[in-house]
């Protein structure tokens, strides 16, 4: 059933097209940092195998609120990693294991990318009429510019 909440089909559609490239770029990130999760070592194993596990899990929650948002906007979500991997405006890097320290710069530059495509996605929300999502992915901002500060942190010893 389609939904009677003040936006057209094509109003609808843009604004989930816009959460599927998100949706991907939040996949990925979150697979990105399970890997580094899993494969960090060195002398801040400890303190890093931890805090890529709490970011990871924040980034859990961000995609089942990215994808709910789609489904509340009367749409199927992509779910597929082939969807994902076509979607994604990040990149990934196979069978690379880097160091602990180029394992943050990457995230680091994972997440300001996805900073500055929810300024810009959020505007083009807005644009299309649905201040919701706009609002919805300014929280979402908001979370990546502090998961991005507390990598600057780590960085800056």
């Amino acid at each position: 059933m389609r939904p009677n909440i003040g936006l057209n089909d094509e109003q609808r559609s843009g604004v989930v097209d816009i959460l599927h490239l998100l949706l991907s770029d939040e996949y990925v990130l979150y697979t990105k940092t399970r890997n580094y999760h899993w494969n960090v070592t060195g002398n801040h194993f400890n303190d890093l195998h931890k805090f890529f596990e709490a970011q990871y899990e924040e980034l859990d929650t961000i995609i089942d609120e990215v994808a709910e948002r789609v489904r509340a906007l009367g749409s199927k979500t992509i779910a597929t990693l082939r969807e994902f991997s076509e979607k994604t405006r990040l990149s990934e890097r196979p069978s690379e294991y880097p160091k602990a320290e180029a394992m943050l710069g990457n995230l680091l530059i994972d997440h300001e990318l996805i900073i500055t495509n929810l300024r810009k996605d959020l505007q083009t929300c807005n644009d299309l009429g649905d201040v919701g999502t706009g609002d919805f992915l300014t929280g979402l901002m908001e979370q990546h510019e502090k998961m991005a500060w507390m990598i600057r942190a780590f960085l800056e010893e």
